[in-house]
């Protein structure tokens, strides 16, 4: 049975990346004769019912002005398709009826209100799902919602509680820049409703303002983020590095092509969608992808052994994180106790907490006396000598001299991975007795706003980076252990209680 390679979608080459011809030729697989369909034919695979609610009426599209796409500051509205070729209306159909059967069931999917409304609504989604899995997001996309339903609602709120909500979903610039864009929104008097005038609030890029634009706004633009780069470049076969910018540029403009003119918005979110399910990094589901019939890379896999589907796009090494080392100090007060005594669960004992500054690496953040050290100085005389001077310089806490050390020991490492940062933090303990008392020692700090002491039920409900809540709960098992061998009748006398902080 004779088959033949499903021609691409675009006939024109680029320098950015190649674009396979299709021969005529018998391909097999699994013993199996395969003939793929002529890519005007519907997909018989595709669903042609749709699971859950009617499709929502929309506005007329907009369609955006077209503009050479050579120009290398051509803006996503200049890349929305001129006239279509056949091909990619057979695409685009067999798409989106594959999308209303099988589209997964998101909040943010079933927002309801005007078009603002809805535009807030992907708006928060989109942030959050950048870097983050869905299943994650849910929970924190509705438990912000329920909180600040409206942008107006999210520019009244401070950054301290915007960190609180976002606490534990990582990457908290993202949350700074929501914060910082509500506000510029409502300080303008209306929500931007193209791509291009979404691009002018702080925080929005060339993805978010496409995917507002396009779902919330209707307008004929494109999306790119990695599921859609993983879809385009399998769909032509593309194996250009995807993190050089002429690549990228060319995934743009290919997206920009083949973006649904009357449903742009669910046409993005169709992308994005099979890119997330069927065709996924590691196992693609190539039998049940209702666009295989156009796919080049599926084409060469068939024909050529040695070539994967998997193969596109490349896959480019990451740069191996630098190593970084910390000591942290979780200091608490201990108001009220005996010497010799040490309490797991006093609800009258404080924690130092610092705010880290408002530029760099969780700006803003609140956590526990934390101080980078060399690695060749991460042994615990080394790191106890750099902490004591940090405490005495940032609080005039003197160990030893202005208050009495009850107890001061390791509690072990942790090690917390950032994108490009692996973080190992050296954890002690120190419970002491301010001599000067916790409030005058709050007077003594010129900027209040950099530190603050909390009581134990406020730590536990506050908002801290998930490392800092992991060091927390290393130290509390730690003092629920101790008390466990304190009711054993072991405890520590204070005289070696002060062997220890040496």
């Amino acid at each position: 049975m004779t088959a033949q390679i499903p021609r691409p979608l675009v006939a024109r080459r680029s320098s950015a990346c190649s674009v396979v011809p299709s021969p005529r030729t018998t391909l097999h697989s699994g013993g199996k004769t395969l003939q793929f369909q002529n890519s005007m034919a519907k997909n018989p695979r595709a669903a042609d019912s749709r699971r859950g609610r009617p499709p929502t009426r929309r506005p007329q599209p907009r369609r955006a002005k077209a503009a050479p796409a050579a120009s290398s500051s051509a803006d996503i509205e200049d890349l929305a398709p001129a006239v279509p070729g056949a091909a990619a209306v057979a695409l685009r159909a067999q798409l989106l009826r594959w999308y209303d059967a099988h589209r997964r069931d998101l909040p943010w999917r079933r927002a309801s209100g005007g078009e603002e409304e809805r535009a807030y609504a992907v708006w928060v989604s989109e942030v959050m799902l950048q870097q983050t899995r869905v299943p994650v997001v849910v929970s924190y996309y509705e438990r912000w919602m329920a909180r600040w339903p409206t942008v107006r609602s999210l520019a009244a709120a401070t950054q301290e509680e915007v960190n609180e909500m976002w606490a534990g979903l990582g990457y908290y610039r993202r949350a700074r820049f929501l914060l910082e864009g509500a506000k510029q929104i409502v300080e303008k008097g209306e929500f931007p409703r193209t791509a291009s005038a979404l691009r002018e609030v702080r925080g929005i890029g060339d993805y978010t303002a496409g995917a507002i634009a396009s779902i919330a706004f209707n307008e004929v633009v494109p999306v790119v983020d990695g599921n859609v780069v993983r879809v385009i470049s399998r769909l032509y076969a593309i194996s250009d590095n995807p993190k050089e910018s002429s690549t990228m540029k060319r995934f743009w403009e290919l997206a920009g092509q083949l973006v649904d003119p009357s449903r742009p918005g669910d046409f993005n979110q169709a992308m994005m969608e099979l890119g997330a399910t069927l065709c996924s990094k590691s196992k693609p589901g190539c039998s049940g992808c209702p666009v295989s019939s156009h796919c080049q890379a599926l084409a060469h896999s068939l024909e050529n052994p040695s070539v994967q589907v998997t193969d596109f796009p490349r896959v480019v090494p990451k740069a191996k994180p630098r190593s970084d080392f910390a000591a942290v100090c979780v200091v608490q007060i201990a108001q009220g106790l005996e010497e010799e005594v040490t309490d797991a669960k006093g609800h009258d004992n404080l924690f130092l907490l610092i705010k880290r500054p408002e530029e760099g690496l969780l700006a803003g953040l609140w956590e526990f006396p934390l101080l980078l050290v060399d690695e060749s100085k991460t042994d615990l005389l080394n790191r106890r000598k750099a902490m004591d001077k940090y405490l005495n310089k940032l609080l005039s806490i003197n160990v030893g001299r202005k208050s009495d050390v009850i107890l001061r020991e390791d509690v072990g490492e942790h090690v917390h991975i950032f994108s490009h940062i692996r973080l190992t933090m050296f954890v002690e303990l120190m419970i002491i007795n301010l001599k000067d008392g916790v409030d005058r020692q709050c007077q003594k700090e010129d900027d209040s706003t950099k530190l603050k002491f909390v009581n134990e039920s406020s730590v536990e409900s506050m908002g801290l980076t998930s490392g800092i809540r992991k060091v927390y709960n290393m130290v509390k098992a730690f003092k629920e252990k101790r008390l466990s061998i304190s009711q054993k009748g072991q405890v520590p006398t204070r005289k070696r209680s002060r062997r220890l902080k040496q």
